[in-house]
């Protein structure tokens, strides 16, 4: 069952023993942070933490905070609500390609492709939890965005940052929707930073309202089902909306209300809505932060929000993560984007055996891939497939190998790397946009990447000798030495 409410997650996250409480005051400012860095550096991610008395600028929040609930894979089956994350990637090939039904007929044929969407388009409610409680800033209201327990993570971080903000936009000409998560700044009561890159959805959208001159409505929401923070990280081909996506996922139909003060609908069971808008032109210099590739990023500028309306449930909890270097939360959210999606990348590519985005690559810097070759350069046609499909042209390193090798053993890829290469004759080149976090290039959202071919080689490949055949003891002589070996026990 779709999770009523994000304590209703937590709940289960303490029912699977996933979840630590925090009763003791702990500071906002730096101190949670560290805690959960600790955490999120345990093995296999340790647990989600839950502070029920987080300190905000020398006072007891109202609000408890929530961090690390999906750093871990179990965490990640529990917030999809599967035994096993392949369950998801058997579907999602299909899922990809079809539209909700619009007629009973429609959804019958759907569902005898064992796709189960008559549920998955999303539907209008007028009252919600997420509005109980509603506070205008433009009224007076002394309640603002300094209320919530919003973490500094890094000593010399710009301030504070929201850091698991669902955004959701809407094009102003064809009204497609667009759910990404992006982090805030807090600059004071009522106005944040919006960390849009260039290459996202929604730097798209704000440039059509700059376009236009029209102010952009933008609603931010925390909380709820975390279905819908997964789905707001997913690399969904251009077009497919998150809510949908979501919708899938959990096996039951979003609810939709509509904002208060602006224009736009957000799922009804979200733990708190910052309802606003960013104003054409405006720009603010944001930074730095703490980011996931282990390094602050530099200041620069960007859009800025502003706050009109602040809504929230009773039992609001404040969710919230902190990036840095690997592992960390976000590493796990990531991985398991891969696995589900690796059918469509399969569909694309079908030599593709396995995929990977190993921690140390901090998403886009190292690819792993096995391959089944069959003619030469094969390895080269993939890497620069993948180059072209949606966010993996920012990877940095590709290393192709062989459909014989775990490609979730880095120690086992680094070994086929130094043993099956040459430099001169497996590496490639190529000039591609870059992420915008990353430091090295000489130019911003610029550079160069580079792809390892260490499969075996064929002829046609410039290798002239006799490919050497890999040690591998038989296996009639590994079954007899672990019979022997349990009769030593």
């Amino acid at each position: 069952m779709a999770c009523r409410s994000f304590r209703e997650f937590l709940s289960a996250l303490e029912k699977a023993g996933e979840l630590k409480r925090i009763a003791v005051p702990v500071d906002s400012d730096l101190l949670i942070a560290e805690w959960a860095d600790r955490e999120m550096k345990s093995p296999r991610g340790g647990k989600a933490l839950l502070f029920e008395q987080p300190i905000i600028d020398g006072k007891k929040s109202a609000f408890p905070v929530a961090i690390n609930t999906m750093g871990s894979h179990r965490r990640m089956a529990l917030a999809l609500q599967v035994a096993d994350i392949g369950d998801i990637a058997q579907e999602i090939q299909l899922i990809l390609k079809a539209k909700p039904p619009t007629d009973l007929r429609e959804g019958w044929n759907l569902l005898k492709q064992g796709i189960h969407l008559l549920h998955a388009r999303p539907k209008h409610v007028k009252e919600a939890p997420c509005q109980e409680i509603v506070r205008k800033i433009d009224n007076g209201d002394k309640f603002s965005l300094r209320d919530l327990p919003i973490l500094k993570c890094w000593p010399k971080d710009g301030g504070r940052f929201i850091t698991l903000a669902n955004v959701h936009t809407r094009d102003p000409e064809t009204g497609a929707r667009n759910v990404g998560i992006y982090r805030m700044q807090l600059y004071d009561e009522r106005t944040t930073g919006m960390h849009w890159q260039i290459h996202k959805v929604g730097a798209r959208h704000g440039k059509r309202y700059y376009e236009r001159g029209e102010r952009m409505p933008v609603a931010v929401t925390l909380g709820g089902d975390p279905v819908y923070t997964f789905a707001a990280t997913a690399p969904l081909p251009d077009g497919l909306d998150e809510l949908l996506f979501a919708g899938f996922l959990r096996k039951k139909s979003i609810e939709l209300v509509r904002c208060k003060t602006i224009d736009v609908d957000v799922p009804a069971d979200v733990d708190f809505v910052l309802e606003g808008y960013v104003q054409p032109g405006e720009m603010r210099p944001e930074g730095p932060f703490g980011d996931h590739t282990g390094f602050y990023t530099a200041v620069e500028d960007y859009p800025v929000f502003h706050v009109t309306a602040i809504t929230y449930r009773p039992d609001a909890v404040y969710p919230t993560t902190i990036v840095g270097r690997p592992p960390m939360e976000d590493y796990y959210i990531g991985d398991t984007c891969v696995r589900i999606f690796l059918p469509v990348f399969k569909m694309n590519f079908p030599e593709i055996v396995d995929m990977t985005l190993p921690p140390e690559g901090v998403f886009h810097n190292l690819v792993f891939v096995s391959i089944r070759k069959q003619y030469p350069y094969q390895a080269f046609k993939v890497m620069h497939g993948l180059w072209g499909m949606g966010q993996m042209m920012f990877s940095k390193y590709i290393v192709a190998v062989d459909e014989d090798c775990d490609v979730h053993n880095t120690s086992e890829v680094l070994f086929r790397l130094c043993a099956n290469t040459d430099p001169a004759r497996d590496t490639t080149v190529i000039k591609n946009p870059s992420d915008s976090l990353d430091h090295a290039p000489s130019e911003q959202n610029i550079g160069s990447h580079m792809g390892f071919d260490a499969t075996r080689k064929l002829p046609g490949e410039n290798y002239h000798r006799p490919w050497p055949e890999l040690l591998k003891m038989t296996e009639d002589v590994q079954a007899l030495v672990d019979a022997l070996q349990a009769q030593t026990r």
